[in-house]
């Protein structure tokens, strides 16, 4: 019986996916192509991955501090029960995450099969993707490394190849080897002379194998990560590396760290084709979306007329196209996104201003969500604030106060459990009540049934930092 442990890297912050994904709230937790987040489909799919001689562990994920709450609490709405979650203190890319996977997975003692994932993918058909990963799976068993990769259907420049050689029965191939984003006319030539496979970021391989190369290959960030785990605090299903060492860990990918090195190295490396489709840009969501006859992929409240090859999401209001082609139309709230379909990779160059701004569009939706529930800002101006917020069932805010503005609360539906200063009063519907500037307050949801409030701030300063917490249920 072959030991498989998911490892889900749902790291990073999606800006390619800018105005929809933001770093407070990123791709791989939005849902794009169905009822699911991209980070729950990823889940589903390598639970499934279980047969007669697969035995599939709880998985492992890999986020950030920051993302801790959205990872943990779409894995419960999935009905996934969570192995561990480890935490990272800081970006440091893809090689140092699997790095301190493999040293979760090897605490026990074990040396269980990592089937890594990233969570920005959709798989159009999942029973031969769950076909090409058991091979992988068995083949990674016996000691080696296996890579996914997809056969090209179109000259691709947005991502990174494989040349593959040879072919055993149950379609698992050598790499050649690894070659960079190409450009148009060489990504038509591997497209034309086949041998080539898109590397779809997918790893197979025990816990001991990427332990040796990286120790081999970066012995570098094998010691530092080495070094923050063992600094680790630990509670209940999930494990935190020291901060300070986490930090000295040098960012690099999986890619570039090992597997790039393997072919002809004393560690070989194998591939095994799977459909596969990456949500990493604009013009990949419209590949993979359903169209109109005149290729237009449009989501919400969208009318067209004469405009082809275009995709639209409309999120909050009527959005109308008229004689255009090959626009992309992303519609928030507070940011609206036009570009052109082939300038997609491009994104980088609107949010990098946004976050060296510190705009609150860069991070921030208008719709927050917190470990407790979620605020919707409505409407702001020079000295008001007005939210919707909606509490979980038997969920609460921290206790706290501010110094610059004061705050008045009024219940839409469910019960409130307020406390203001000395007094603990309960609302319900059409009740309301008013926080004094300075009074320390906290609201919670006893019942059964979402709390829903309308909060209307007033004073000088609204921002979110001024906020004085006496204690927090979630570890802010």
């Amino acid at each position: 019986m072959i030991n498989g442990t998911p490892v889900i890297l749902c790291g990073g912050s999606g800006t390619r996916l800018w105005p929809l994904s933001r770093a407070g709230f990123p791709k791989q937790f939005l849902s794009r192509t169905g009822s699911e987040s991209l980070f729950q489909q990823a889940a589903h799919r390598l639970m499934a991955l279980g047969g007669d001689d697969i035995q599939v562990a709880k998985p492992l994920i890999v986020t950030s501090e920051e993302h801790r709450f959205l990872a943990t609490e779409q894995l419960r709405e999935a009905g996934i029960e969570l192995g561990t979650a480890l935490f990272e203190p800081a970006g440091r890319n893809s090689a140092p995450a699997l790095t301190l996977a493999a040293l979760a997975t090897q605490a026990n003692g074990e040396d269980p099969v990592m089937v890594v994932t990233p969570a920005d993918q959709t798989v159009a058909n999942p029973a031969a993707f769950t076909q090409a990963m058991q091979n992988a799976i068995r083949e990674a068993g016996s000691g080696s490394i296996v890579i996914l990769g997809t056969a090209p259907g179109r000259p691709e420049t947005g991502y990174g190849y494989i040349q593959v050689q040879g072919k055993s029965e149950a379609g698992v191939m050598a790499v050649a080897r690894f070659v960079q984003k190409p450009n148009a006319t060489t990504a038509l030539q591997y497209l034309n002379e086949g041998g080539y496979y898109w590397n779809t970021g997918m790893f197979v391989l025990k816990t001991s194998v990427w332990l040796n190369e990286i120790a081999a290959f970066r012995p570098g960030i094998a010691n530092a990560t080495l070094a923050a785990w063992s600094r680790k605090t630990e509670g209940n299903n999930f494990v935190r590396p020291g901060k300070a060492e986490f930090t000295t860990i040098p960012s690099e990918s999986i890619d570039y760290a090992v597997m790039e090195r393997s072919p002809g190295s004393d560690f070989g490396i194998k591939v095994v084709n799977a459909d596969w489709s990456d949500l990493g840009a604009w013009d990949t969501v419209w590949n993979v979306l359903a169209k109109d006859q005149q290729g237009n992929a449009h989501l919400g409240d969208v009318l067209t007329t004469d405009s082809r090859n275009t995709l639209v999401h409309a999120s909050s209001r009527l959005v109308s196209l008229v004689g255009v082609e090959d626009l992309i139309v992303i519609e928030t709230p507070d940011a609206v996104l036009v570009a052109d379909k082939s300038r997609s990779q491009d994104m980088k160059n609107i949010v990098t201003p946004l976050q060296t701004t510190k705009r609150e569009e860069h991070t921030l939706h208008c719709k927050v969500h917190r470990p407790w529930g979620w605020y919707d800002s409505i409407d702001e101006g020079g000295r008001f604030k007005i939210k919707r917020i909606q509490v979980k069932p038997k969920a609460s805010l921290s206790l706290q106060k501010h110094h610059h503005r004061a705050e008045h609360w009024i219940v839409v539906t469910g019960t409130a459990e307020i406390i203001s200063g000395e007094k603990t009063i309960l609302l319900t519907e059409n009740q309301l009540t008013y926080i004094p500037l300075g009074e320390v307050h906290s609201l919670a949801n006893p019942g059964s049934i979402p709390l829903e409030i309308i909060e209307v701030q007033s004073g000088s300063h609204l921002g979110g930092d001024d906020i004085v917490r006496f204690g927090d249920n979630y570890g802010r």
